[in-house]
């Protein structure tokens, strides 16, 4: 079992010294890497179905680890809490290219899940799509399930209203989007994204928004400052919203932070969270609907990351009951290599808990993708303007 979460704690700007370490028992590999035809599984996303069931996406890398070539996009599921996985699906296989960056959301009020993927020529490199000499370019798509995931429509390209004819690299996610739940702008759903500008070739986060249930899909706010690119977003009790982004500035070896007051439509200043150190990699974000009994519920956020500020090693997964102002360790999922990762909410009556899906390896972290439940216990005191 996972240690108790040190509830007391605030983090520094420091790494934990001895965050709590759950036992190899507790990790259950959903992809290893060489495995089922592919030479690599990475870029994971998960997301919790109406009926309780877990969907995991990730990327099948046929060719080798590097982001170009061929590249399908893939799912499993879970009944049991993610104890157990069945059998691997391809939801999007076009040939030589590139199918991925999976950013599922699901909309509660119709039951109907969005998942956001993002398209480009196998053959085309990165470096050529921001320069401008690349055949192709980066394409906005969408995939939908009317039932839990059991069966998806063929994607659909929604690149027109979702990416400005200025911008040349483009990426959804990866992780997951989100659907507001507070304010004059609930019922929104809300995809984080990042883009490169082809003028100035300046990187910045931003969001999509729709508000007709995903009929249509239209652009949001970005981020102020630029070298920001793949970001999570989180709800708070408040409606404000927190747009939590990965970091280029290597002056600023930490997490960058903006936040929302309109739903999306804009975001306010960037700084940075010395509490989450930033290797230059995606990180996990997720709003916790958490249970301190008698019916009560507050919104906690919890993070994932390699916790380093220079190697990508050590996923920790934290908890902040103050909307991201402070942060506790929950635990260590994985002391050595590690990478992207993605939470999904799976608290349930007064168990608080979050699943997060990551990469780790022993030399590598692209040697597998793991699924762990984290179980989160309340703070001793009540957090803060927190609803009682």
């Amino acid at each position: 079992m996972l240690a108790a979460l040190l509830a007391s704690l605030t983090l520094a700007p420091q790494l934990p010294s001895q965050p709590s370490v759950p036992s190899s028992s507790d990790k259950v590999d959903v992809w290893t890497s060489g495995e089922a035809g592919y030479h690599t599984y990475r870029i994971p996303a998960v997301l919790r179905a109406p009926d309780g069931a877990l969907l995991a996406f990730c990327e099948g890398r046929k060719g080798g680890r590097g982001d170009t070539g061929d590249i399908d996009l893939l799912m499993k599921r879970s009944e049991d809490g993610g104890a157990t996985w069945g059998e691997q699906r391809i939801l999007w296989d076009d040939g030589d290219n590139v199918c991925g960056n999976p950013c599922p959301v699901l909309d509660r009020d119709t039951g109907m899940i969005f998942l956001f993927l993002t398209h480009n020529l196998g053959h085309d490199h990165e470096s050529e799509i921001i320069a401008g000499t690349s055949e192709g370019t980066r394409t906005v798509w969408v995939m939908t399930s009317a039932d839990g995931g059991a069966e998806w429509s063929q994607p659909r390209e929604v690149t027109a209203s979702t990416k400005r004819k200025g911008w040349t690299w483009y990426a959804t996610g990866p992780g997951v989007g989100i659907q507001l739940e507070v304010g004059p702008h609930a019922g929104r759903l809300v995809i984080p994204c990042d883009h490169i500008e082809a003028d100035s070739r300046r990187y910045y986060s931003h969001v999509l928004l729709s508000d007709d249930h995903g009929a249509t899909w239209r652009i949001g706010g970005r981020s102020q400052r630029d070298q920001l690119n793949e970001c999570q977003v989180a709800e708070l009790d408040s409606g404000e919203l927190v747009l939590n982004m990965r970091n280029y500035n290597r002056q600023k070896r930490a997490r960058a932070v903006a936040r929302s007051k309109d739903g999306g439509e804009s975001f306010g200043e960037v700084t940075w969270d010395e509490a989450l150190p930033e290797p230059i990699c995606q990180a996990g974000m997720v709003t916790v609907h958490a249970s301190r009994g008698g019916g009560v519920v507050e919104r906690w956020v919890a993070f994932s990351n390699p916790a380093s500020p220079d190697r990508r090693e050590r996923m920790l997964v934290r908890v902040s009951y103050d909307g991201g102002r402070s942060w506790n360790t929950a635990a260590l999922l994985h002391g050595k290599a590690a990478a992207y990762s993605c939470l999904v909410d799976l608290s349930e009556g007064s168990s608080n808990a979050v699943g997060c899906l990551y990469e780790r390896g022993r030399e590598s972290p692209y040697e597998r993708i793991t699924f762990q439940r984290v179980p989160l216990s309340p703070p001793r005191q009540p957090a803060p303007g927190a609803a009682r």
